[in-house]
Parts: structure tokens; C-alpha cells; sequence
């Protein structure tokens, strides 16, 4: 049986919170899915680490699960396709498969001090001229040398050829192919401040710069590429694991987001907004990072011009745990719709800094403008509000660093569910937003690169399709200019507050 003949291709979907998989059919339909949400590690304050051994548990359950759900077997699957949280660490040890430390995450700051001295070191250029990004804890060069100079014997170990390092891609693959194949895909690769977008290698200067051994890096491949096989006795069979792209790079091509000027924001932990830019790498005075968004071939690349918000749909977690102000996220768009307005409150979640345009890793959470008449409300409006505020902040970066008036935004991402956020969104920033029918764009994505490999869909045309042919939901402005400049130079001054 060919991959033309087959049902389904598998997705997994690796988050910073959860994991899912997801199966599709042809029609970008989803048939079955799994979900299981993992441990959060906090050792300190500003950390954040991931026991990577519970992420593999829960996505072959996760993997498992699904293809029960819908009766799947592994000869009706024709690809696994696998999109995950970036920048994330995994540091293992290649004879037994055992991670040397706990996953450091995306989010984590504790590398903050290190990158302020790249910078204050005068070495800001030469990282963004090389990889497109800026000196940064966000990404993982920082955090594998951590793990290098921070664990006993590492070093050593990773000087002698014996450990491996990957994203979250490179992991699960690693696992899924029983440690034959150690690779990563380019976009993933693209986010660790070791690998050179121009050359689309792994850059000597940079690893000498970060004291880091080459030997442990993964091989990078196109996004769209069979990278192996999985074990037989894990899923039943076979099955080739056929692509990979980090979550953000994989929504830009869940949404068809084939052509220069496209843009889509994903409403997640986070918000990540990326412009396809084409075969150009662009360059930003704003605030923005250069990024590989895809490779669908050794030769074939596409750029993306991305903003980051590190804390989005984390904000909505941290007033469900730790303040208990609702008691579930989906909760949050019915308490909010409670009151017209904040009422001049403002929250700034800056728990583990601000991203783009602002890149201040000291940055700490403010919530201001409160009365004796403030309520919960009001505070949950405004952490939902805080997603649009940083989104429309990005966006204004993104066109003053393309020179395009963005008059469309693709949303998705669990957050775009919530419709008082996405007309807000609409609103503060003047445009339209689109939903999809399926929000499920970042798992669909890493599907549709898989599914090219082997050919399943047979190319891009067919992938837009695909897309094109599911209604979507249109959110369009409805804000006065005054009200929205009233709105927008609040939000300004409470990020002034937040401020280092």
C-alpha cells in the first residue's frame, strides 16, 4: 500500500504545557486525538525546567490513545509529522538514551546574566548578523551551555563525543527511531543561536563563542523529509516519522501561509507572530528576529520575520492556579464579558521578562490602574486584553520593519477560541482577524510537512486547498480611533512600569 492509499497521517503535537497527537485524514480533518498535560518544574524563581523523560511517556501515550480512539492501525498511518515547543534543551546521554538533566524551557531566564554580558561584550551583531536572533535566554544555545559548565561531569562527557543535544523534535525522534537518528529539522535549528541561516549550518564561531562542542549537535534536515522509521513494537508497525518544524513555523504552514507578506499569530502559552517573508531574510530595527520558517528541500528555503510574547494564555493558567480568580481558561471569556471594560486596569504579564519589540529580560508583571472599584472581572478582562495589547505591539514592529500594512491577521493557537479576545484583538489593533474553522494549525502543519514527504498530498497546491476549503470565522474592527488611542497609550504606560 502507498502513502496515496493510506487513511491518515499522524500528528504530535509536543506543547510547553501538554501533549497532544492528533490524526488526520486527506481532508485536513482531524479523526482522533489525545491529550495529556505534564509536570511544570519550577526550582527557582524565573526557572523552568521539563523532566524530558515525562514528555516522551505522556506523547507515546498520547500517540497510543489516538489510534485507539478511531481504530487506526499502524498501516493505515502513512506519516508521523511532529511539531514542538522551541528553544527547549534536552541534553542525553547517547549510548543509554538518558537525559543528563531536566529540559530546560523556553521560557526559563537563568542564562538572562550570561546573555546581558554577549551583549555587553559588543557580540549583539555578530548573533543577529549569523543566525537572525538576538542574545537571549529564550533560546537554547545559552541553556546547553548551562547544562555543560552546571552539571557534574558533563563537560567531559560532551567533549568525549558521548551526549546528544536536541530540541524537543530531536528527542522524540530520537526516541521514536530507538536511537538511530539524531537530527533536527531547520527550524528548529534556526532557534538555538548556533546555526547560521545564510550557510544553513551549524556555525564554528558561535559554538567556540558559547564553549560548546559540536559533536552533540543534531544533523539538521529539511523540514519536509523522511528522518527514519519508528520502533515496530511502540505503535504496531512501522511508521515513517517524515517531518518537523517548531510549533510557530509549523502554524505558518497550517494556515497555507505560502506567500511573502502572509501573517498568523498563534494565541498559545505564548504569542508568536510570524510574517513569511520568502526567500529574503529580513532584517529588523524593531525589535523582531529572522527566523527560517521551513525547508521543504536541501535547496528550498523560507524565511519569516517572528515576534515573541512570552507570556500569553499563561497568564489566564496563573489566574486559574496560583490566584484563583476562575477556575478553568475556557472560564475566563464568560467572567471578562462580565463588565464592559477593564475600567483602567492594565496587566503587564511580564513574569519571565518581554519579548518582542522590547527584549528586556529583567522585565517583571505589573497590574495597574486599580480602584477600590476594581474586581475580578475587570483583572481577567485585562489578562485576556494583554494578549491583544502585546499582539498589536508586535504587529506595529512587523510593518516598520517590512514596509507592508498589514490589513489581515490568521489567528489560532487554544486562546483564538475565545471570541471576546479575538474581537478585542480586531479592535486594538484595526484590522480583520481570521479564525480557521480548526484551530488545530500548528498540529496540521507538522501533518501537511510530513504528509508532502510522502505523498500523501502531493503539494502545496493541494495543501491550500485543503485549508481554503474549511470556513473560517472573520472578526472585523468595530473601535473608534479615540478610543483605541485612549486604550493604547494606557497600555504603553503600564509597559513603561514594567520596565527594567
Amino acid at each position: 500500500m502507498t502513502a496515496a492509499d493510506k487513511k491518515y497521517v499522524l500528528s504530535f503535537d509536543s506543547g510547553t504545557t501538554s501533549v497532544r497527537c492528533i490524526l488526520f485524514d486527506r481532508s485536513g480533518t482531524v479523526r482522533a486525538m489525545a491529550q495529556h498535560e505534564f509536570t511544570q518544574i519550577f526550582p527557582r524563581a524565573g526557572w523552568v525546567e521539563h523532566d524530558a523523560e515525562e514528555i516522551w511517556r505522556m506523547q507515546l501515550l498520547s500517540a497510543r490513545e489516538a489510534m485507539e480512539n478511531c481504530g487506526a492501525s499502524a498501516s493505515e498511518i502513512a506519516a508521523i509529522g511532529i511539531t514542538n515547543q522551541r528553544e527547549t534543551t534536552v541534553v542525553w546521554d547517547r549510548q543509554t538514551g538518558k537525559p543528563v538533566y531536566n529540559a530546560i524551557v523556553w521560557q526559563c531566564r537563568r542564562c538572562a546574566e550570561y546573555c546581558n554580558s554577549l551583549k555587553q561584550a559588543g557580540l549583539t551583531d555578530t548573533v543577529r548578523n549569523k543566525t537572525g536572533l538576538v542574545p537571549d535566554a529564550y533560546f537554547s544555545g545559552a541553556k546547553i551551555r548551562w547544562i555543560l559548565e552546571n552539571v557534574p561531569g558533563v563537560r567531559d562527557r560532551a567533549e568525549r563525543g558521548e551526549l546528544c543535544f536536541g530540541t524537543v523534535d530531536s528527542w522524540l525522534i530520537w526516541k521514536l527511531t530507538g536511537g538511530k537518528v539524531h537530527v533536527t529539522d531547520a527550524s528548529n535549528a534556526s532557534r538555538t543561536m548556533l546555526f547560521n541561516i545564510h550557510t544553513m549550518k551549524w556555525d564554528e564561531e558561535l559554538c567556540s563563542l558559547l564553549d560548546i562542542p559540536m559533536s552533540i549537535l543534531p544533523e539538521v534536515k529539511p523540514s519536509s523529509c523522511v528522518y527514519g522509521e519508528t520502533e515496530p513494537s511502540l505503535l504496531g508497525g512501522a511508521i515513517p516519522v517524515a517531518g518537523a518544524a517548531g510549533d510557530q513555523q509549523s502554524a505558518l504552514f497550517g494556515q497555507a501561509c505560502f506567500c511573502a507578506g502572509d501573517v498568523k499569530n498563534t494565541y498559545g502559552t505564548g504569542c508568536f507572530m510570524l510574517m513569511n517573508t520568502g526567500d529574503a531574510i529580513a532584517d529588523s530595527d524593531a525589535g523582531l528576529v529572522s527566523t527560517v520558517a521551513w525547508q521543504l528541500s536541501d535547496k528550498s528555503v523560507t524565511y519569516a520575520l517572528e515576534g515573541s510574547v512570552f507570556v500569553a494564555g499563561a497568564a489566564v493558567q496563573w489566574l486559574r492556579d496560583e490566584m484563583g480568580l476562575i477556575g478553568s481558561s475556557a472560564e475566563s471569556e464568560t467572567v471578562a464579558s462580565q463588565v464592559p471594560d477593564t475600567d483602567g486596569c492594565y496587566f503587564v504579564p511580564a513574569f519571565t521578562g518581554l519579548g518582542a519589540p522590547y527584549w528586556d529580560q529583567e522585565a517583571r508583571g505589573v497590574l495597574c490602574g486599580m480602584t477600590r472599584g476594581t474586581n475580578r472581572y475587570h483583572i481577567v478582562r485585562a489578562a485576556l486584553e494583554s494578549m491583544a495589547y502585546q499582539s498589536c505591539d508586535v504587529l506595529r514592529a512587523m510593518e516598520k520593519d517590512s514596509g507592508i500594512t498589514i490589513s489581515g491577521l490568521r489567528a489560532d493557537g487554544g486562546a483564538s477560541a475565545n471570541d471576546l479576545l479575538m474581537q478585542f484583538q480586531a479592535d486594538i489593533a484595526a484590522l480583520s482577524v481570521i479564525r480557521p474553522a480548526s484551530v488545530e494549525t500548528t498540529a496540521l502543519g507538522a501533518a501537511f510537512l510530513a504528509g508532502l514527504a510522502v505523498g500523501f498530498w502531493k503539494d502545496t497546491d493541494a495543501i491550500r486547498a485543503v485549508v481554503s476549503g474549511a470556513g473560517a470565522t472573520r472578526f472585523e474592527c468595530k473601535m473608534e480611533d479615540s478610543r483605541r488611542k485612549e486604550l493604547l497609550d494606557g497600555w504603553h504606560d503600564a509597559v513603561r512600569r514594567a520596565l527594567s
